[in-house]
């Protein structure tokens, strides 16, 4: 009998639906003009992505996901310009909500 692997995955990742609901928010900022460029940064405990007004700056915004976390405050967390968490969960589109918000406009008669 061949036991199961008992060992963490050594890189946090994204997984397709995640990394679709992600670049697709991403594709939206850019028809906007908000962001310009992202960055993913893979880790062993962290998966981070981070978007960009212009390429030489700070991110904009950085999400990242912790599944050590996910029992406790939620494995979601995004991350504000200055480094100031905004949200942080257990569902992604909860946690990507305060950026969707940027994209509704005021329609008016």
């Amino acid at each position: 009998m061949v036991p199961f692997p008992t060992t963490a995955p050594s890189q946090v990742g994204f997984d397709r639906v995640e990394l679709t609901r992600i670049l697709d928010l991403y594709g939206r900022m850019v028809a906007a003009g908000e962001w310009k460029d992202y960055a993913m940064d893979f880790g062993r405990e962290a998966a981070s992505f981070m978007a960009f007004r212009r390429a030489a700056e700070r991110p904009q915004a950085r999400l990242e996901k912790r599944p050590a976390l996910r029992n406790k405050q939620g494995m979601w967390t995004l991350f504000g310009e200055t480094g100031q968490v905004l949200k942080r969960g257990h569902d992604l589109a909860g946690v990507l909500s305060p950026i969707e918000r940027r994209l509704l406009k005021v329609v008016e008669d």
